[in-house]
C-alpha cells in the first residue's frame, strides 16, 4: 500500500497539489485521472520521489518515504519499477539488454542469472522472439511490452506507469491494460497508473481518484465512476467519450 497525506506542492509560487490524501491498494490497479493540467502527473512524480511535497507525507507500507534523504531512498527504490510515457528504452541497446539494465545496475547476480530472469519476464509479456532485436524494430505495442519486462525484472513490490497507453491503437491498449492487471494481481504489487484513457478506466480501474485543479475531487472505482453525482468529473467523462469517438470517426 502506498498513501499520501494532506500533500501540498506549488512550483515558482503557484499551488498545484491541494491537501491530498489517498490510499493506493496493493494487489490492485489504481488509477489516476483528470484534464490536462489537473495535477496528476506531479501527483504521480511525488509519490516516486521525482517531487517532494512542500508539506505532507507519503508513506510506502509502514516507511515514511517523504521523510527519507536520498541515500535511504536506496531500499524502497529497489522495489520500485516504472514505465514510462514513451517507453524509455535505450535506441542502441537491444530489448535483452534493456530489460538487463535494472539487474546490471542494481545486483550483483551472474550474467547466466541475470539472463535467466529477462527470459523469464520477456516470456511473461510474449516477447520471447525479440531479445536481439533492436527499439527501431519494434512496433509500439512492442515497446511498451518490454517497458513492462523491465519494470518487473526486479520482482517490485510497486509499479509506476506514466500514460502506458499513449500513442496506442484501442486493440493494443487493451493488451497492455490487461497485461499491467495481470501482473499487478499475480505479484501482488501495489500498481498506480497516472492515464486520461476512458477505456483502461472502465477495463482495469479497480481504484480510481479523479484529481480536479489540484484537489481529490472524487475516488471510487469502474463500476461506479458511471453513476458519481460528481459534476466535473461526469463532464470528464463525457468529454473523454465524445474525444475518443470523434478520433474513431477521424482513423475510419
Amino acid at each position: 500500500m502506498i498513501k499520501c497525506e494532506h500533500i501540498f506542492k506549488s512550483f515558482e509560487g503557484r499551488e498545484v497539489l491541494k491537501d491530498i490524501s489517498v490510499e493506493f491498494e496493493t494487489g490492485k490497479t489504481n488509477l489516476i485521472i483528470g484534464r490536462s493540467g489537473s495535477g496528476k502527473t506531479v501527483l504521480l512524480k511525488t509519490l516516486v520521489g521525482l517531487h517532494r511535497p512542500d508539506s505532507g507525507s507519503i508513506s510506502y507500507d509502514d516507511v515514511c518515504f517523504s521523510g527519507l534523504g536520498f541515500s535511504e531512498r536506496k531500499a524502497i527504490r529497489r522495489d520500485i519499477g516504472m514505465i514510462f510515457q514513451g517507453g524509455a528504452l535505450l535506441d542502441s541497446s537491444t530489448v535483452v539488454e534493456n530489460v538487463k539494465l535494472p539487474l546490471d545496475l542494481f545486483t550483483d547476480r551472474s550474467e547466466r542469472e541475470k539472463l535467466e530472469r529477462v527470459r523469464f519476464c520477456l516470456n511473461r509479456v510474449r516477447l520471447e522472439n525479440a531479445e536481439h532485436l533492436y527499439p527501431s524494430e519494434l512496433s509500439g505495442g512492442m515497446i511498451k511490452r518490454v517497458a513492462i519486462a523491465r519494470a518487473i525484472v526486479m520482482n517490485p513490490r510497486y509499479l509506476f506507469c506514466d500514460e502506458p497507453n499513449s500513442g496506442l491503437d484501442p486493440q493494443t491498449s487493451v493488451v497492455i491494460d490487461n497485461l499491467i492487471h495481470d501482473i499487478t494481481r499475480e505479484y501482488n504489487i501495489t500498481t498506480i497508473i497516472n492515464t486520461h484513457d476512458m477505456n483502461s478506466v472502465m477495463e482495469i480501474g479497480e481504484k480510481i481518484v479523479y484529481i480536479h485543479e489540484g484537489r481529490k475531487w472524487w475516488e471510487g472505482s469502474k463500476d461506479n465512476i458511471l453513476q458519481a453525482d460528481n459534476a466535473e468529473l461526469n463532464d470528464f467523462v463525457f468529454a473523454s467519450a465524445m474525444a475518443k469517438r470523434a478520433k474513431g470517426s477521424i482513423v475510419k
